[in-house]
């Protein structure tokens, strides 16, 4: 995971599972356990699917504690 020079590297795992038509792409971060999940088309670039799931992963892991 590529990350800007303000924050120090995180470590990300993918799970990527195909549904049909359709793929689900986890990104978990390997220091708090926390995760993010998107769905995309089945055809879309695996590339692509990860960097939206570690956008949402990045937005999830700066929300305050305990927020909704």
């Amino acid at each position: 995971m590529a990350d800007d020079a303000a924050s120090p590297p995180r470590e990300v795992y993918f799970e990527i599972t195909r549904l049909g038509a359709h793929a689900k792409v986890v990104a978990i971060d390997g220091a708090s356990g926390i995760e993010a999940m998107v769905l995309g088309p089945a055809h879309a670039a695996e590339t692509e699917l990860k960097r939206l799931a570690v956008a949402k992963l990045r937005a999830r892991l700066a929300r305050p504690p305990g927020g909704a």
